[in-house]
């Protein structure tokens, strides 16, 4: 395919590099946007409000043996896109407009654009020299918090910089959406939040929440003023970690964050790893405290939620039905590792359950890869989807819920009207792409480009 003249995108994503080559910090730059006029190869840059992708794969129904799913069935089309949304879905070369820009596909199959919904942009590694965290063993999570605090001054002259590396990372898996949790700390300040608003101000097609997440205790680092002060600044989520284990002080550490959400009228996204019984009272006193303040229902995501893990029977029924009740949301990396989180569980009553990278490469973890896809393919996996139905189930935890087909094998996206955000991704078909977790091609946000190979 032949290739345009650099976009704002792509200018913004140089202007980033430069950033980086400045503070000495290697970075590859995003390739340059997959669409490229068929008919008039010279002709205005992709970036355009009306155009036609041509040869796209869609899903279009299951094939079967008897009642099992064995297959998907596909076909070509031609989509053209206007001001965002999916204007005409037609079979290929049977609607096509010479007057419109037009870019061929080649085969490559269309699914919905994926979201990070628990990623730290504002801490990181990534854009850097190779650096392996430290050894984790006899560590505690407060050890982790002093090395922070060493560490996050040395990142935050470059910390802005690496953000956007990290955003044209995401861009190229296929991710066009994600909830930021950015430092709120004795060190950092509100200088994290600062240089992360920035990031995002430079990637306007990369929308993106905000969690104020005061990272070294709420209460034991002394920041509710500075939490109130991130709140001014605009940040849509409150923030909060390990309520007993950091803050010594259950109760009195998701009151001061429960009350920050009250005053500001906001959401609250709380990172919660404790396994012992107080993993499970805060749950439950999270839930409590919801049921008070109708306000916050429908408001308060738990991030990890480990404790989860550690319930069964009755008392694992009681507490979902009481998340539910009050309509948490829960963020998961799906872990691996001894405790198996009871995510179908928690779908079946209805609790919304997202994904996220977490760390893409940092002092807490180097196995990130900004892959969604690989979020899902995890979650095939551990719940047992290794079928062509399972697998192209999986896909929706990385998409927020989004599938090209129904469970009865209908197409149910894209139709026309939908926002034309998606990816297109080297695979036949949605069980493909997540058991193979396969390359993505191109990835559009609002039906304009933000990356291609």
């Amino acid at each position: 395919m032949q290739l345009t003249s650099p976009s704002r995108r792509e200018f913004l994503s140089l202007t980033a590099a430069g950033s980086l080559l400045a503070a000495g910090i290697s970075y590859a730059a995003p390739a340059s946007p997959l669409l490229a006029n068929s008919t008039q190869p010279h002709t205005p840059p992709p970036r355009v409000a009306h155009y036609q992708l041509l040869n796209v794969r869609l899903e279009e129904g299951f094939e079967r043996d008897g009642k099992e799913v064995i297959a998907t069935r596909t076909a070509l089309y031609d989509i053209t896109i206007k001001d965002g949304t999916f204007a005409a879905i037609d079979a290929a070369g049977k609607a096509r407009n010479a007057a419109l820009p037009q870019w061929d596909a080649h085969g490559a199959l269309l699914l919905p654009r994926t979201r990070d919904m628990h990623i730290h942009l504002d801490k990181t590694f990534y854009g850097g020299p190779w650096e392996a965290p430290r050894p984790r063993q006899g560590k505690t999570i407060m050890d982790m918090i002093a090395r922070e605090q060493v560490l996050i001054p040395q990142l935050l002259p470059t910390s802005q910089a690496r953000a956007e590396a990290i955003i044209g990372l995401l861009h190229s898996k296929g991710t066009t959406e994600a909830r930021s949790h950015c430092n709120i700390d004795p060190v950092s300040g509100l200088k994290s939040l600062e240089h992360l608003k920035l990031a995002l101000a430079n990637h306007p097609e990369f929308p993106c929440e905000i969690v104020a997440f005061p990272q070294h205790g709420l209460l034991h680092s002394k920041v509710d003023g500075l939490m109130r002060e991130a709140m001014q600044m605009g940040v849509q989520f409150v923030g909060g970690l390990d309520p007993t284990n950091v803050d010594g002080a259950m109760q009195a550490s998701l009151d001061a964050m429960f009350q920050i959400a009250l005053d500001f009228q906001r959401g609250v996204d709380i990172h919660l790893h404790e396994t012992s019984p107080s993993g499970v009272a805060a749950i439950q006193y999270m839930i409590d405290t919801i049921a008070k303040n109708p306000q916050l229902k429908g408001k308060v995501t738990l991030s990890h939620g480990f404790a989860l893990g550690t319930l069964e029977g009755k008392a694992l029924d009681q507490m979902i039905a009481g998340m539910a009740e009050q309509q948490m949301s829960v963020a998961s990396t799906i872990p691996i590792g001894k405790l198996t989180m009871p995510l179908p569980q928690l779908q079946a009553a209805g609790i919304t359950v997202m994904t996220g990278t977490d760390s893409v490469i940092d002092h807490w973890s180097p196995f990130g890869t900004g892959s969604m896809l690989e979020k899902a393919n995890l979650y095939a996996q551990l719940y047992r989807g290794s079928d062509e139905f399972g697998l192209s189930r999986a896909l929706h935890i990385a998409t927020g819920g989004i599938l090209p087909l129904s469970n009865q094998g209908e197409r149910q996206w894209p139709k026309v009207d939908d926002e034309a955000s998606m990816m297109l991704v080297e695979a036949s078909c949605s069980a493909e792409a997540v058991a193979r977790i396969s390359p993505v091609r191109a990835t559009f946000h609002r039906g304009l480009p933000v990356f291609s190979a």
